[in-house]
């Protein structure tokens, strides 16, 4: 990304705020002829001064100098007060509501897209925080130094130019002729730190990852004692970040000397020319320290080069990973425009294929089924097998890299997208749960939704006896609440949407067995006259399937009634005997046996 382009992308975010900039910049405009004011008084003071020594004049007939003097001076530092307050204001406001509305568009910007946005590593939470978090920060100071720093110095340095020249050439030479040195050796040094800042660039991501990485998996952590191996990795990572952080600063400082040796230069250069013409005659005393100031004027910005260099450099390095943020158009969620009276709930899968970003084989082979409108539908397979990503794509989370998937008749492609999520219901295994109330979870599926409403849904999830035992009831703390709990949170979100679809990804997983009673019997209600369909490891779930298709590394190998594909001693029997097995099924029905012996 050059400068140009920078600011180019930065120009829509700015044009709204463009009374603030012109503000600015005619603010910049007075403060850079009140920075000269200084030059002038010198010249007219020491020059003033002189006469009067030579014509040995008191202290009592110079006092009208002094006044004139202090009183030029204080004004123009009252003037410079409101100069530079106004300055910073516009800049600090210019910067607080850039910064706002990079922000929110970028978060804007990815709730549009698709799932697949997210899978690649380079996409990870930690490392996408970051890249928003610096490119937001960067971008937002780098355009309010560019109105409160940046411009204001170079117009000093030009107008401080344009009076050295016009009080002599020779001398406005001298300044002139340091400012493309100046400009050479920033250039170089800024050159020489891009490819260090990308390095920081990454390593902070990585770092960002790292730490959040630790703080989901802390449990896992303790459990197998490797507090000592997640410390060194984090510890690695801070080594290369620092050694890299002070190769930057070595670089920094030995830059910084040459161009202080390049304005000594040009210090010692402007001494002996105007030295020389005051010798001559051709110029007085206080032209020396009149010059000696302008020149301050024209090296100071000049000085600051690199600090412009490092913020543009920062900007373009962070501005590449949040514009790519921004402008990723292949990866915003399309939708389609079709949206019928209501949906029956019958989905084809004809020959569909599927890859996840990044990898080189497809999770889904020439997947070709129905799922029929009002029955039950199951998805049975070992885990990789490809059944959750089946839900992915009907839900329309994912698109198939071929193949075609129809919901009553129609692409599924062709519906409008908030349509189709508005009418399915979705349980998966683990089920987020946002920082706030029970009830404001469960709300998530009906913002509209009635008190009265949450708790009956609640009921239905068989939820509402926890909750009312807490000390807050319904405004306790979701986050507080155990494993099952959530589960049950998410199912009594379903149960507010109530929608013709259902799609439940081991909805039970996380209960325990009489929970898990009480919600197959809510969900039992709740799959009346609805399309469902299940992904689960419990065979009572299993069974009451009208249909069932297997799956073995995502193909589909078996499919029909339970009944019928047991009878074929494939795959599907393979797995529900695991099942039962695991259930030990055997010693169960051995137990109800001697239990209803007696009763005979």
């Amino acid at each position: 990304m050059t400068l140009v382009t920078l600011f180019q992308k930065i120009k829509p975010f700015a044009r709204p705020y463009h009374k603030l900039i012109i503000g600015a910049l005619l603010l910049t405009l007075v403060g850079s002829l009140t920075a000269q004011v200084n030059a002038w008084v010198l010249l007219y003071a020491v020059d003033s001064i002189s006469d009067m020594v030579r014509a040995r004049q008191t202290l009592t007939q110079g006092l009208a100098i002094l006044g004139f003097i202090t009183i030029v001076l204080l004004s123009k530092e009252l003037l410079n007060l409101f100069v530079q307050f106004g300055q910073k204001y516009f800049g600090e406001k210019l910067r607080i509501y850039l910064s706002h509305d990079l922000a929110q568009t970028v978060i804007s910007r990815i709730l549009t897209y698709r799932l697949a946005f997210y899978s690649p590593s380079a996409n990870q939470p930690g490392k996408l925080q970051t890249r928003i978090d610096r490119g937001v920060e960067s971008l937002s100071r780098l355009v309010q130094n560019f109105f409160i720093d940046i411009v204001p110095l170079f117009a000093n340095a030009v107008v401080a130019l344009i009076v050295m020249f016009n009080a002599n050439v020779y001398v406005g030479l001298v300044g002139f002729c340091t400012m493309p040195v100046y400009y050479y050796v920033s250039r170089a040094q800024a050159r020489k730190l891009t490819s260090a800042r990308r390095r920081i660039k990454r390593l902070r991501e990585n770092k960002s990852q790292g730490i959040l990485s630790i703080l989901e998996s802390i449990p896992v952590i303790k459990s197998f004692i490797r507090e000592d191996i997640e410390e060194e990795k984090q510890m690695h990572l801070q080594r290369i970040l620092t050694d890299e952080q002070m190769r930057i600063r070595k670089t920094n400082f030995l830059f910084d000397g040459a161009k202080n040796f390049v304005e000594q230069i040009g210090v010692v250069a402007i001494i002996l020319l105007t030295t020389y013409f005051v010798l001559t005659g051709s110029m007085t005393i206080g032209a020396i320290m009149f010059h000696i100031l302008l020149f301050n004027n024209v090296s100071a910005p000049i000085r600051r080069l690199h600090l412009l260099y490092d913020q543009m450099n920062d900007a373009l390095i962070y501005a590449e990973g949040f514009f790519d943020i921004l402008e990723s158009e292949r990866e915003v969620e399309q939708s389609g425009s079709y949206r019928p009276d209501s949906l029956q709930g019958r989905f084809e899968l004809r020959n569909v294929f599927f890859t996840y970003p990044g990898n080189e084989s497809p999770t889904l082979h020439d997947i070709s089924m129905s799922i029929l409108p009002g029955k039950i539908t199951a998805l049975v397979g070992l885990s990789g097998a490809g059944k959750s990503t089946l839900i992915n794509l009907l839900d329309t989370f994912h698109l198939p890299d071929s193949g075609e998937i129809l919901l009553d008749g129609i692409a599924l492609q062709s519906y409008d997208r908030s349509f189709v999520r508005a009418n399915i219901g979705l349980v998966l295994q683990q089920n987020h749960i946002f920082n706030g109330s029970i009830e404001e979870n469960i709300r998530y599926g009906k913002p509209e939704a009635s008190a009265g409403e949450i708790s009956q849904a609640a009921r239905k999830a068989f939820l509402h006896d926890q909750v009312m035992t807490m000390k807050n009831g319904y405004q306790s703390s979701a986050l507080s609440l155990s494993g099952g709990q959530k589960q049950k949170i998410a199912i009594a979100r379903v149960f507010l949407k109530d929608p013709p679809i259902i799609f439940l990804d081991e909805p039970t997983a996380s209960l325990d067995a009489v929970a898990t009673e009480q919600i197959k019997n809510s969900m039992d209600a709740i799959k009346k006259d609805r399309t469902v369909v299940i992904i689960s490891h419990s065979i009572s779930q299993i069974i009451d399937a009208e249909r069932i298709y297997v799956l073995e590394q995502g193909h589909m190998v078996e499919s029909g009634s339970h009944e019928r594909i047991y009878e074929q001693h494939g795959a599907y029997r393979r797995i529900f005997d695991a099942m039962a097995r695991s259930l030990n099924v055997d010693k169960i029905a051995r137990s109800y046996e001697k239990e209803a012996a007696p009763r005979l």
